[in-house]
């Protein structure tokens, strides 16, 4: 699928898979970073079980990832990914959050949400906000797919997903070294991992609107070292100017005024 061709389907759909954005070599690269990650993490004095939102500790949750790996530094602006999310939200588009889950046999279902519904009230009127969700290994139904209940980014009040919407979620299902992108609208959750032996990784992307606060605050969670070694794109994409959206406003108000 093209880049074209994926973004459209993300518009009419509200998610669309892309193969093959990072080949064998730099998902596996990713793959053992992501898990240097976690022990780092924990190093830090973070519990990658979130009881809030998983029901047991199989599903190990790695917050901060641009703090702990130049890798997820690239990998949540890399070319394919922001294509996309420019596509859906426009070019204001901030980075909100950036985190990983890795499903291990055993892990189990969370809730069903959006992830809009968790930074904006409804009704949900308008795409504010998408998910790029990056394959570390392969990912089916049975090792715990993300699970999503088709043409629900059309709903804008959660009471008109209606009765049963459980029983209407199907899963993404790709490749590793594929992306999926996700409309902040659609209702969704993670799958069950019942195999055996299997290991499902996942790293979630989330940018939102230039208007929406992120989800986390990146002059917190990245170290001053990390922030001076960012060029301005990053620094532009984090919001980390002193005039944060203004300052974004004012460049995008700048090219409109040269276009005409």
């Amino acid at each position: 699928m093209n880049s074209r061709t994926a973004a459209a389907q993300l518009l009419e759909d509200g998610w669309c898979v892309v193969p093959g954005v990072l080949d064998a070599g730099a998902t596996a690269d990713a793959l053992q970073r992501l898990h240097a990650a976690a022990e780092e993490y924990r190093r830090r004095g973070h519990d990658t079980h979130m009881p809030v939102l998983d029901p047991n500790a199989a599903n190990v949750r790695v917050f901060d990832l641009l703090d702990l790996d130049p890798v997820f530094r690239e990998l949540i602006r890399h070319p394919a990914a922001l294509a996309l999310v420019r596509a859906l939200l426009g070019p204001d588009a901030m980075i909100s959050n950036f985190t990983a889950n890795i499903a291990r046999p055993g892990a189990r279902s969370m809730s069903l949400h959006s992830d809009q519904a968790l930074v904006a009230p409804e009704p949900w009127l308008a795409p504010w906000s998408v998910n790029i969700i990056w394959c570390l290994s392969d990912v089916h139904r049975d090792n715990g797919a993300t699970l999503f209940i088709p043409g629900s980014h059309k709903v804008t009040r959660r009471a008109e997903l209606g009765a049963g919407p459980i029983a209407r979620l199907v899963p993404f299902e790709a490749k590793a070294g594929s992306i999926v992108a996700m409309d902040g609208r659609v209702w969704h959750t993670s799958g069950a991992n019942v195999t055996a032996n299997e290991e499902r990784a996942l790293l979630f992307g989330y940018y939102s609107r230039g208007f929406l606060r992120p989800q986390v605050n990146w002059n917190v969670v990245l170290s001053p070292e990390v922030q001076k070694s960012l060029d301005p794109e990053l620094r532009w994409l984090l919001g980390l100017g002193a005039a944060a959206n203004f300052a974004q406003a004012a460049e995008l108000l700048a090219a409109d005024i040269g276009r005409t």
